[in-house]
């Protein structure tokens, strides 16, 4: 009898947690992150690194995290229908971003298609605002899920490490176009 008894309230305890979680979780299905970040520099050179998409090996918070990804661009780089594709981590990452929008030196649109190691399609827009001697960044990023990838990201803090990557990437953006301008510098100054 007392055994039945804690295998029921253990059972209730399991049900009432995951339906709490389940509930919890539901803000998540339409996930919205949004970074800035500001880097010194003309605004042609920082778009430029983010509309060709050859760039992007330059600050992908991804190839830095796996070396060994193989990266290709399909289409013509720096126009609307222009792709990059992935292959990483020994076959278990694979996917591409597409250029779906682009208004020069204000605004970028990117659709990705996840295949693995999950399957999902979240957005990147970027806007480019320039003010004296620098130009903010912000990345959007959104992201619908349904109800079980939800749970499975709120549980594992999925959200969190989504952050944690996109601010990785902006950052990585800011160096790559701080090297750039350094090393025209360098030059100007050799000439």
């Amino acid at each position: 009898m007392k055994t039945k008894m804690i295998f029921t309230i253990i059972a209730i305890v399991l049900i009432g947690s995951v339906g709490i979680g389940f509930a919890l979780s539901q803000k998540l299905r339409d996930l919205h992150i949004q970074k800035k970040v500001v880097i010194k520099g003309p605004v042609e050179g920082i778009f430029e690194q983010v509309a060709y998409l050859k760039n992007f090996p330059n600050w992908s918070p991804f190839l830095e995290a796996d070396p060994s990804q193989e990266v290709e661009v399909k289409g013509t780089d720096g126009k609307i229908g222009a792709q990059y594709h992935w292959l990483g981590n020994k076959g278990k990452d694979l996917g591409y971003q597409e250029i779906k929008a682009i208004k020069p030196l204000e605004y970028i649109r990117l659709e990705c298609d996840i295949q693995k190691p999950f399957q999902a399609q979240p957005v990147f827009e970027y806007h480019f605002q320039q003010t004296d001697e620098s130009v903010s960044v912000i990345q959007k990023f959104s992201l619908k899920s349904g109800a079980i990838d939800a749970f499975f990201m709120w549980l594992f803090g999925g959200n969190k490490d989504i952050e944690k990557i996109n601010e990785r990437g902006l950052e990585l953006l800011k160096i790559a176009v701080e090297k750039q301008s350094q090393a025209q510098r360098t030059l100007n100054l050799a000439s």
